[in-house]
Order: C-alpha cells, then structure tokens, then sequence
C-alpha cells in the first residue's frame, strides 16, 4: 500500500521517528489509524446510546407533541418553529 500525505505531515512523521518515538513511518501510521478508528467507534457508540435513550422514552411515554415543543422552544430560546 502507497499512503500520500502532506509534506507538514510527512514532517511530523519523520520526527516521531527519529525521536524514537516510533521504529517507522508505517508503525506512526498505525498508531494514527487505530486513535481515528478508535474515537470513530467511540461517536458511533455515544450516538446509538442516544438513540436507544430517545426510543426508551418513546417506550415509556416520555414525549411532548409537537406544538409543546415548538411553545416550549419559543419561549426558552426566542425562536419560531
């Protein structure tokens, strides 16, 4: 595999090499994948948890209409839905 990146990258890489910090540019890349993928996973998860929070209250009954909504927006925020 062939990765392209910028030269400010390329840079930063270089150094965390030389650094010691990492034995290559492909063990930097690595690392960098598995954070990206890592905080990726962890959005994914807070967005189904608050999916699954919104249909529990769905479940329980736990709901405005939605011209309680609206009132309820316009007075607490000053806007017109």
């Amino acid at each position: 595999m062939t990765i392209t990146v910028s030269k400010d990258v390329e840079s930063w890489i270089n150094a965390a090499v030389q650094s010691g910090r990492f034995t290559s540019a492909g063990e930097a890349v690595a690392e960098a994948v598995r954070l990206l993928r890592q905080r990726e996973e962890a959005e994914e998860a807070r967005v189904l948890e608050g999916i699954r929070r919104g249909l529990d209250d769905v479940n329980a009954g736990r709901t405005v209409s939605l011209e309680d909504f609206k009132e309820h927006v316009r007075k607490t925020h000053g806007i017109s839905v």
